[in-house]
């Protein structure tokens, strides 16, 4: 009886909680939509699979060496799964318009120029009739043979490597074009004070005697030096120019690539996730062959290419690790490196510029430029560290408009209805007007420099980009409104509703199209690969018309940028805790509605709550846990939290750990 009464009790609770979570809609499986790595191939799309040595003992990883029998595994299980190896020239045509490239078309490319490649690799091709990419390094292969190579600063034997003759042999084989692997830049250089090596063909050399970084025409000049000598030599060898480029380490760079474009190449090969859409030939990505994979790691990897990888972001004030005394701030940067792959996140939007007072208004920062003090040249030191020690990407957090310049340089202005005066609005951020061409000119080069002298994966662009329906009422923005058809006066402008619309759309997309300068400007220098963000206030989200109070729009947001990042900070918002899941779940439902935008959306939550009296006293772990559970269970799948206080373990790592990242489960 005790045994009928427990399991009638039971059968009441399930059907409470059923009643209480009612289950979602069935939805049939051919109306469900497809996970990405079992989508389609997209028409004229390659995938770059880059190798490096093949040993058939234990495989070097220092040179990322996978096994012989792996190798061939690998190469089975792409042909029976109906990869298709193409060469070049098919890529070139399929990009002019000619023959469509072949469904799963990959692109085998060999880097380095290991000896491997003429005694295991080429029998393979030649059994399978694949075409690859071989791309040496000049200065290893000029190496004479009783002498070792040096191997970015380690010597390696010289067996280790091919000779110009077998290269010259396997460029006659009509399965192998030769690519250009750098002459002799497959090295570090010293890349800043605190003595970090970086990637010789994507850094401005760092001279430790003189204290100061290469200038840009000395970096083109040594890399225009580089490629000429290797394009020569494969010239002399295989009797074509070159015309595939191959970073070394992967890393590109935006001068050198106009560097390589001058010198005839045609394609640029990276080390970046995803397929080529042949859309830019000049920054193609590949992925690396790693860690010797056995046959279901490498069919996972390879299936999963589709699949844009979630981002996981940590937002770091830099200011906590700047301290004056070096070995205090070396304890610092340990500290958050070490916290970064605790916590398993996978980005980090890391601030470049000096706020120690927060009032928003930059008065120098953390690397060298030429219109603002440099409070310590730490930013490339510690992005680097977070990217090599903590394998994370860095963003690169920047104002927009919020830099104490010259105080001859316009500023925002908010017009007064009662008094008809325009003035700085003093409970607003402090900005220049981005109206001003000397305004536009001088932030275009802070960003010319950030990208210069720091080594990035993004740019996070602040919320500081704003403007009310009262702003801009500086002389330049009237003059810029009157020149684009819209009336010279703020009176006038907020005079009618359809007016007003259109000043309200005119401001958004200005901005927006500022942000593109800034983005081109670090482009031409760091490269095409470099990705954007941009912080949204969550108001215009949910309130379509009050974009008239930010000049910010989800759906401009979502076409500009490669990742929005609205802030989704329900107490900021003046939610309390009760209210913030409710609010979270509308804001998440916002951007659902528009398809394909979570997949581009990184929603940023508070871990503090400034509205406090103490708005130094961190918010509940718990509470930011439970926040990203429930943006998980809203559909959201990028998302992070500002701020981060490694210093002091704010938020509590095993707490909020388990709800952000990918990595671990524990």
């Amino acid at each position: 009886m005790l045994a009928i009464t427990r399991c009638i009790l039971l059968q009441g609770v399930l059907l409470l909680t059923a009643c209480a979570q009612q289950a979602p809609a069935f939805v049939p499986p051919s109306q469900r939509p497809l996970a990405a790595s079992e989508q389609p191939w997209p028409k004229n799309h390659v995938l770059g699979i880059a190798y490096h040595d093949v040993e058939d003992r234990d495989p070097d990883q220092a040179v990322v060496a996978v096994r012989t029998e792996r190798l061939i595994e690998q190469l089975a299980w792409l042909r029976e799964n109906h990869y298709q190896a193409v060469t070049v020239d098919q890529i070139m045509a399929a990009r002019k318009g000619g023959p469509e490239l072949p469904a799963k078309a990959i692109l085998l490319s060999f880097d380095d120029g290991y000896s491997s490649f003429y005694t295991r690799v080429m029998p393979v091709l030649r059994a399978y009739r694949w075409p690859a990419l071989l791309a040496p390094v000049g200065s290893w292969i000029d190496t004479p043979l009783n002498q070792p190579v040096d191997f970015a600063g380690t010597p390696r034997q010289r067996s280790d490597f091919l000779t110009w003759e077998q290269i010259r042999e396997v460029s006659r084989s009509g399965l192998v074009e030769i690519a250009a692997h750098t002459d002799a830049s497959h090295k570090g250089v010293l890349a800043n004070p605190q003595g970090n090596l970086q990637p010789a063909a994507a850094t401005r050399r760092y001279d430790a005697l003189t204290q100061r970084y290469e200038t840009e025409a000395e970096f083109q000049a040594r890399l225009r030096s580089d490629v000429v000598a290797i394009s020569a030599k494969i010239r002399a060898v295989t009797g074509y120019a070159p015309r595939v480029w191959v970073w070394p380490y992967g890393a590109a760079d935006g001068s050198a690539l106009q560097v390589v474009d001058e010198q005839g190449y045609q394609m640029a090969l990276t080390l970046d996730d995803g397929l080529d859409s042949l859309a830019d030939l000049m920054s193609s990505p590949r992925y690396l062959v790693a860690s010797d994979p056995d046959g279901e790691h490498f069919a996972n990897s390879i299936v999963g290419v589709q699949s844009k990888a979630p981002m996981r972001v940590v937002h770091v004030d830099l200011d906590n690790v700047y301290d004056p005394d070096p070995a205090q701030q070396d304890s610092n940067l340990g500290k958050l490196i070490q916290r970064m792959a605790d916590m398993g996140a996978d980005t980090v939007f890391l601030q470049a510029f000096a706020d120690p007072k927060g009032d928003g208004l930059v008065h120098s920062l953390y690397f060298p430029n030429r219109h603002l003090p440099v409070r310590a040249d730490l930013f490339d030191r510690v992005a680097w560290q977070l990217r090599t020690r903590a394998n994370v990407k860095v963003f690169a957090w920047m104002p927009v408009l919020s830099f104490a310049l010259d105080p001859a340089l316009p500023r925002v202005t908010r017009w007064d209805p009662d008094s008809g005066q325009a003035s700085v609005d003093p409970g607003q951020y402090q900005r220049l007007s981005p109206f001003d061409p000397n305004v536009r000119r001088i932030i275009g080069e802070l960003y010319e420099d950030v990208a210069r002298l720091t080594s990035v994966d993004g740019i996070l662009y602040h919320d500081d980009a704003l403007l009310s329906d009262f702003e801009d009422a500086s002389p330049q923005a009237l003059q810029v409104y009157a020149a684009n058809g819209l009336p010279g006066s703020i009176a006038q402008l907020r005079g009618d509703p359809a007016t007003m619309q259109r000043w309200t759309r005119f401001k958004s997309r200005y901005l927006i199209d500022f942000t593109h300068e800034l983005t081109a400007r670090v482009r031409a220098i760091r490269g095409p690969q470099v990705r954007t963000a941009r912080n949204l206030f969550a108001e215009p989200m949910l309130n379509p018309p009050s974009e008239a109070w930010f000049a910010q729009n989800l759906d401009d947001f979502l076409g500009a940028y490669d990742w929005t990042a609205p802030m989704a900070m329900p107490l900021m918002e003046g939610k309390t805790h009760e209210q913030s899941g409710a609010w979270l779940e509308s804001l998440v439902a916002t951007v659902k509605s528009r398809p394909g935008a979570l997949q581009r959306t990184v929603f940023e939550l508070q871990a503090r709550d400034w509205n406090r009296s103490d708005a130094s006293a961190p918010l509940s772990s718990q509470q930011l846990a439970d926040w990203m559970a429930r943006l998980k269970r809203e559909g959201a799948t990028s998302f992070g939290y500002y701020p981060d206080n490694f210093l002091e373990n704010q938020p509590d790592l095993k707490t909020v750990r388990p709800a952000l990242s990918n990595k671990w489960n524990r």
